[in-house]
Formats: structure tokens, sequence, C-alpha cells
């Protein structure tokens, strides 16, 4: 299996520290507001990443943090958690519980299985000022008044994960402190102010951590010094991966991670997602439009990589998809079936294995999820084809387990394919009279109601003195 490691600037085979066993941390949500399309996006990526490794047989310890304290606002040096409090009026802990459950229910809605550990930046607060000590202890900080800060001077590979130049990493989201010794420096601890409510006691006074530290502190402690796959946004290349990987190797001296993995950026209509631009579209608004099934397999549609533009035609597209393969699932559920197995059975296992090892291969390619869409669409349009009469059980059930494969990686074809009481009651009314007319000779009659059903995605199928019916296209 091969990866993009966003710091090779390829991909590369996978070959994990650990046999048969996958450590990966990816940066979860700044809980201070509802879950965007953005989160949804990150988040069903690696969710079919660790479906997918656990589907090879890979153990695999995932891990996604909560940032609930620590990550500053882009227009001041305030935590986000603690200003949405001070807006609400309430504690900044009673802020972060309301958006972490807002955040998993949003996720769970997605078919998103939640990970081994979900820890949070505040529950280990003891972690990164030992952390913290120890980097001073090593000479890679220095103290001034607002907080303690990382020496970038005394890391030569900075930039090694953007690809860009030390200088030309020299930007900030804030107006640096002058005091600083350099204005690419970050804080590892930052001192509380007066008006500030969430703090800490710590040996550089009361205060509260820095963004960066909270992760690598959070990812070492549950998976180790190396990681195996470290992932996110692709907004999170620089400056957060790239400062973790500055502290982290500076505490251990060892690779802090082995490959990195990043999600790209989502547009609106090609327009960037932002608050400003008021396209900034939150998960729970579009759960009251659309199935978590379609989204999740719309978001599945774009390689994780790439840029995904979201618009209305492209989730309807993936809303036409799904229905399409539930169709064949309620198909092969009301197949016609026979004991024996002939020739066409026994070509049509191969087709499965077929669709199964490109389906399979497309994946190990860096996950590459259209292209093994693609693998499963086609083979369903054959399942299709191959059910136009009664087949042999074995082989029914082989064509049911492909599909499991598919739900147990996509993390779509959840629900039991099935049509409501009073249609499968109508349906069985027209059979009946369809018989009637048959026994009556009525011919011309009969095979008009078959044509009419067949026109309605409803294929009737004569078996001796049996009539059964297979659905074509649930509507």
């Amino acid at each position: 299996m091969r990866i993009y490691n966003t710091l090779a600037g390829k991909k590369e085979e996978f070959r994990p520290l650990r046999k048969g066993r996958v450590h990966m941390y990816v940066c979860g949500p700044t809980v201070y507001g509802d879950a965007h399309l953005g989160h949804a996006r990150t988040n069903v990526a690696f969710d079919l990443v660790v479906r997918f490794l656990r589907f090879l047989g890979y153990d695999v310890r995932y891990v996604r943090n909560f940032t609930d304290v620590g990550h500053l606002t882009e227009e001041t040096l305030r935590d986000k958690v603690v200003s949405k409090a001070k807006e609400m009026g309430v504690h900044p802990m009673e802020v972060a519980e309301h958006y972490i459950n807002s955040f998993l229910k949003d996720m769970d809605a997605l078919y998103v299985e939640r990970p081994n550990i979900m820890p949070r930046a505040s529950g280990h607060i003891h972690e990164i000022i030992e952390a913290v000590r120890k980097l001073e202890e090593k000479g890679y900080t220095y103290e001034i008044d607002d907080g303690v800060y990382f020496d970038l001077s005394k890391f030569k590979d900075y930039g090694k994960l953007s690809h860009q130049k030390p200088e030309k990493l020299i930007r900030h989201r804030v107006e640096p402190n002058p005091k600083k010794r350099n204005p690419a420096d970050f804080a590892l601890w930052r001192k509380a102010k007066k008006d500030d409510i969430l703090y800490w006691e710590s040996p550089w006074g009361k205060g509260y951590p820095g963004w960066h530290i909270e992760c690598s502190v959070m990812s070492m402690k549950y998976l180790g010094e190396t990681l195996d796959i470290h992932g996110g946004g692709a907004d999170l290349i620089f400056p957060h991966h790239e400062n973790e990987i500055v502290q982290s190797e500076s505490l251990t001296g060892k690779t802090f991670s082995r490959y990195w993995m990043h999600v790209g950026l989502v547009t609106i209509n090609g327009e960037k997602m932002a608050k400003s631009k008021g396209n900034f579209i939150l998960v729970k608004d579009l759960l009251k439009k659309y199935d978590g099934e379609v989204l999740r397999l719309f978001l599945l549609s774009t390689h994780y990589r790439s840029p995904l533009d979201f618009n209305e035609e492209g989730v309807k597209q993936a809303e036409k998809n799904l229905r399409g393969l539930y169709n064949t699932l309620f198909a092969l559920k009301s197949a016609g079936r026979k004991k024996d197995k002939d020739e066409e059975d026994k070509r049509f296992e191969k087709e499965i294995e077929k669709a199964r090892e490109g389906m399979i291969e497309a994946l190990k390619d860096d996950f590459n999820t259209p292209k093994a869409l693609s693998q499963i669409y086609e083979f369903a349009g054959k399942v299709n084809e191959f059910l136009s009469k009664p087949r042999n059980e074995e082989t029914l059930q082989k064509i049911k387990g492909f599909f499991e494969d598919v739900k147990r990686i996509f993390g779509i074809l959840n629900k039991e394919p099935k049509l409501s009481g009073k249609e499968e009651e109508l349906i069985e009314l027209l059979m009946e009279v369809r018989k009637r007319l048959r026994k009556e000779k009525l011919y011309e009659l009969s095979d008009w109601i078959r044509k009419k059903m067949r026109e309605l995605g409803i294929e009737l199928q004569d078996i001796g003195e049996e009539t059964r019916y297979v659905i074509r296209e649930l509507r």
C-alpha cells in the first residue's frame, strides 16, 4: 500500500513502525462552535482510512483530540473557547462540553466511527507543563512577559513539512510580541492576564498552554514518541503541524511521525468557505436537508487530497449513486434462487473477485476513493443484469459479501433496503390480478401489467407456476 506523505512530497510504501499495528493521530476541532463542512470532510476521510486499514487486518489505535483551551483567535491573543464563554456568559468548560456533544452528534449522523481515544487538552495540563519544562532544560525555550516561547534558531529543519525556507515562514495571524527573538518563534505556554477566567498554575506563573504543544503531548502520551500517521486538514500544515514536529523532535530526538496526511480544503461553488463571505455551512444544517449517507458518499467522491467544491449538483449525484446501490441490494434481496450452480454463476463469481480486487487496489493507492467507487458502480450494474433470472444461492451470498465489504470500508449501505408495507401489498395485489388474468387466458392484459410494472422498476419473473418480483429501482 502507498500513501502520499506530505513530509516526503510523494507517495511512499506504507510500513508501520510496529508490525501489524498502526498508531494514528488526527487533529480534532477547537470546540467553540458547531462542526462545519470542513470538519465533516476531514473526519469522514480519516474514518475511511481507519476502516480500510482495519479491513486489511491492521490493529489500529486511532486518537483524535478536542482543543478545549489554548487555540487563539485571529483578532486578539484570546482563547477561542474562553472568548465564546464570555460571549455566552457561561464557564468555558460548559462551552466545550456543549460543542463536543454537538460535534459527536454530527459525526455519528455521518457514520463516522468514534476513535479509540478522544483526549481533551484541558485534561493534560500536567503533561504539557512537564513537556515545556523539559524543553526549557534542553535550552530550546526562552521566557518573556507574555509567555514561554520555542527558540526556532535551535531547530535546523524548520519548514521541512511545508517545504518552505524558514525566512518565508515568518507569517502570523496576530501581531507578534516585539520582545520575541524571532517573529516566527511560537508560544509553548501563555501567561494569564488579569481578566482571564481559565488558567493553571505553572513554573512560569498562572497561564495556559499554547496550541501546538497540546497535540504533541496528547499524541505521544497515547501513541508513543513516533507515530505512524499524523493527519489533519491542509490548513494545519503550517504553522500547527510544522510546530508540532519542532517541539516533539526536540523533546525526544526521534522522528515524530513517519507519514503525514492532509485533506484538501473545501470551497462553496468555487469560493473558499468563510464566515465573512456568508458561505459557511454547518453540518447540522446540511443534515436537515440531506441524509447522512448521501453527504458521506459526496465527501468520499473526491480524492481526499484534492480540493472539494460543495454544490447542489454534486450532492444530488451522490444521492442518485447511493439510491442505485440500494436498488441493487434490493434486487439481490428479492432475486429468484435455485440450487444448482451453472456456468453463468461460476463466471460471475470471477466478476465478484475482480470487482473486489479493483476496489482494494484503488484504495491501496493512497486511498483513491473515486476510482474505488467507479469499480463499485460498474459492478452494481453487472449485478443488475445478472439478476434477470434465478441464480445459485451461494453465488448470491458472494455478491452480498462484496457489498458487506463496501459497507465496512466506505461506511455506507447501513440501512435495510425494503419497501413500505403498503408498497409491498400493492405489488402483491397486482401480481394476483395478473395471475387471475393468465388463468382466464387474458394474456394481452396480463402482459400489459407486466410491462407497466417493469417501467416502474419492478421486474416480474415467472418460474413455473410461481411468480416473483425483483425491484430494479427504489423510488
